[in-house]
């Protein structure tokens, strides 16, 4: 079991490490959160190539359907076990970071690198406009329950009845234009110029490497989720921190690298599909179906984030639409995407870890 980057296959010796040394307790709590951190990363690298490989061999409907259901299963593996451990709070911020992370974080690396030696690159507006548009249905989604929850309850701290049922049906409406999209996007306007990824693998073999990733990403994930606490304790970080920047790059750190790499080939459209596209599918798919898996757990989580994780995807949501509304970037457009980063990741650091 391994990838195609030389990195994550170093990074691969680091899940027997964790695996021995974080079960059998001979190392800190703190170090078996790292530990398992880090092994988590291949994991999910694996995980999205071998997703890719199999796809390749169902043809292009199943193959995309696939690619559009396990885009994030990194992500949704590791928040289904922090909700049954009780971490509601580190999911959605999770969540959050991953939306945040993703627009500018990853976009942001990749037009830097992508035009750091080019005078601009290209890429679709309409597919930019579509993404942009999807992203920002998800920022009503997250701001009306905050709005509904200060109309009615005259605070966010209390999540009653009728909150979580408006998470549930507001979840609904979020899959279903999920879906929609993936209809629109893989049928009535598929795209012409996508890049048909081809396996050198067969279905067996990359359906074997699958499902041994999903499960020793599952098997890390409740170890990893089994130190927040001590994590905090250790660090004195606030668990809105832990969840928006620690935990969201640890699921998305993978894919990270393949929109930089395809951005240093020029290929912004695909760097774009997957920084913006990934964001839109947490919104869309991954967040909803957490709130419906929190319900059948019978440990309710409901749409309603905190004020400053409203900001941070509003903003983040507003300056991509600023930047990629001319269907041209620039690697200076790649500083100003990080520098938002870095600012919304400062304040989330110094919110009290109380709180």
């Amino acid at each position: 079991m391994r990838t195609t980057h030389s990195l994550l296959n170093w990074l691969l010796l680091s899940v027997p490490i964790a695996l021995l040394l974080g079960f059998a307790g001979w190392v800190s709590p703190l170090a078996t959160f790292v530990l398992a951190a880090l092994a988590i990363i291949p994991l999910a690298g694996v995980l999205g190539e071998a997703t890719e490989d199999l796809a390749s061999h169902l043809g292009q409907g199943m193959g995309a359907l696939l690619n559009a259901t396990m885009g994030n299963a990194t992500e949704l593996i590791i928040a289904i076990f922090a909700l049954r451990a009780g971490h509601a709070e580190v999911v959605k911020a999770s969540l959050s970071g991953s939306i945040i992370g993703n627009v500018l974080l990853v976009l942001g690396l990749s037009v830097l690198v992508g035009g750091w030696k080019r005078e601009k690159q290209v890429f679709s507006r309409q597919a930019a406009a579509v993404n942009s548009t999807m992203l920002f249905i998800a920022v009503v989604a997250l701001v009306m329950p905050a709005v509904f929850a200060l109309s009615v309850f005259g605070h966010l701290r209390e999540h009653g009845e009728l909150v979580e049922k408006m998470s549930l049906w507001t979840s609904l409406v979020l899959i279903v234009v999920y879906l929609l999209s993936l209809r629109f996007a893989f049928g009535t306007h598929a795209a012409k110029d996508q890049e048909q990824h081809t396996s050198t693998r067969s279905a067996r073999s990359a359906l074997v490497a699958l499902t041994m990733a999903t499960i020793l990403i599952a098997v890390l994930s409740e170890l990893l989720v089994s130190q927040i606490e001590a994590t905090k304790q250790a660090l004195g970080w606030s668990e809105l921190f832990l969840g928006v920047i620690v935990i969201a790059i640890v699921g998305n750190a993978a894919e990270h690298g393949t929109a930089i790499v395809m951005a240093a080939r020029n290929k912004m459209d695909l760097a774009l599909g997957i920084a913006i596209g990934s964001s839109a599918q947490i919104a869309l798919f991954v967040a909803p179906v957490l709130v419906f898996t929190a319900w059948l757990m019978g440990k309710p989580m409901s749409l309603i984030f905190v004020p400053m994780e409203i900001a941070g995807i509003a903003l983040a949501v507003l300056i991509v639409e600023m930047i990629s509304s001319d269907g041209e970037t620039t690697w200076f457009e790649g500083v100003q995407l990080l520098a938002v980063y870095l600012i919304l990741a400062v304040a989330f650091y110094f919110v009290p870890s109380a709180t």
